[in-house]
């Protein structure tokens, strides 16, 4: 606060004052009454007053700048009401009453939202196994019929099993914390997992894939990193075209780094939605064309690998392929 802002802050007092002495003085002086004696009343009037003012200037300066400091100091602003002193004035006592009150009023809000989150991730996770019962007995009845019909049934059962995967991953993305566990995890044990699962669509699609220096271990969860890896190959595979369609997955080795790339020589991403690929729910150009993509995969990636302290980089030209890069970082065994 400046002491221009106080100033006009206490105008009305002052005014008040000046007005008052202005009748005073004039009184006196209708009355007679010496200017030496009006002079010494304004000095005697008007001492007090300003003393006042510079004083409370003072205190609420060093007030203001104790809370601002405080509030600086804060990752989580809306705590400033739980650790602030009481201000001295009524009026400052009255505000920070109102806001411990406000304070309170609005931890209880977010406890209420957070307990429907935590049903609402506990429903999905619950209906996720549930799911798992009747896709298991479809799979024995299409194993106990084996024709071409089932086998394409299959197909779209393992989809299914994909999305619900999906799903599963994403009520769980805001605590990770809860579900992985550090490990060391073989690069290409990881790799071959994700191709395997993925080996059909290879096959019928008629697409290369070539596997280069994926060597060496890093340190992370296995479950979550196949999930992440899985949904970037099968990104790859869905803008990808046969015969002269191919997916790389290459590993380099740096100093303080491994970076894993994951490249495709497919329909590539516009200059315009490249930067725009992480963001939830965005599909762009190639979404809007092949009509299958919800936008989630890409997002959900990036979310994860955020949570696990890994990077995650994309770089694409439109109609020349795509390449995705998960960046381990080195030296972070647990």
């Amino acid at each position: 606060m400046t002491l221009k802002d106080y100033i006009a802050d206490k105008m009305p007092f002052l005014i008040t004052n000046v007005i008052l002495f202005a009748a005073v003085s004039g009184i006196l002086l209708l009355l007679n009454m010496s200017g030496a004696i009006v002079f010494l009343i304004f000095i005697v009037w008007f001492t007090p007053v300003v003393t006042y003012i510079l004083v409370e200037f003072i205190r609420m300066g060093m007030f203001h700048k104790e809370l601002s400091g405080t509030l600086e100091s804060l990752d989580q602003k809306y705590l400033v009401a739980e650790i602030m002193k009481e201000p001295g004035s009524a009026e400052g006592r009255l505000l920070y009453k109102v806001l411990q009150e406000s304070n309170r009023n609005m931890h209880e809000h977010v406890k209420s939202y957070r307990e429907r989150e935590n049903e609402y991730r506990e429903y999905i996770e619950t209906w996720v196994h549930e799911i798992k019962t009747p896709i298991a007995s479809t799979r024995l009845i299409i194993e106990n019929n084996p024709n071409q019909v089932t086998r394409n049934i299959q197909e779209e059962v393992r989809k299914i099993e994909e999305y619900i995967e999906q799903v599963l991953y994403y009520s769980r993305s805001n605590n990770v914390s809860r579900d992985y566990q550090i490990r060391e995890v073989p690069l290409p044990a990881l790799v071959r997992n994700v191709i395997k699962r993925n080996s059909r669509d290879f096959i019928s699609r008629g697409i290369a894939v070539e596997i280069n220096a994926v060597e060496g271990v890093v340190y992370s969860d296995a479950k979550w990193l196949e999930f992440i890896l899985n949904q970037l190959i099968g990104n790859a595979l869905k803008y990808t075209e046969g015969p002269d369609g191919k997916v790389e997955i290459r590993a380099a080795r740096n100093e303080n780094n491994l970076v894993l790339s994951i490249t495709d020589n497919g329909i590539g991403i516009s200059d315009k939605d490249r930067d725009r690929v992480f963001e939830k729910g965005f599909t762009g150009e190639n979404g809007r064309k092949f009509g299958a993509s919800t936008g989630i995969g890409l997002y959900l990636c990036k979310k994860l690998a955020d949570q696990l302290g890994l990077g995650i980089t994309l770089s694409s030209e439109a109609g020349a392929g795509t390449t995705v890069s998960l960046v381990f970082p080195l030296g972070k065994a647990a």
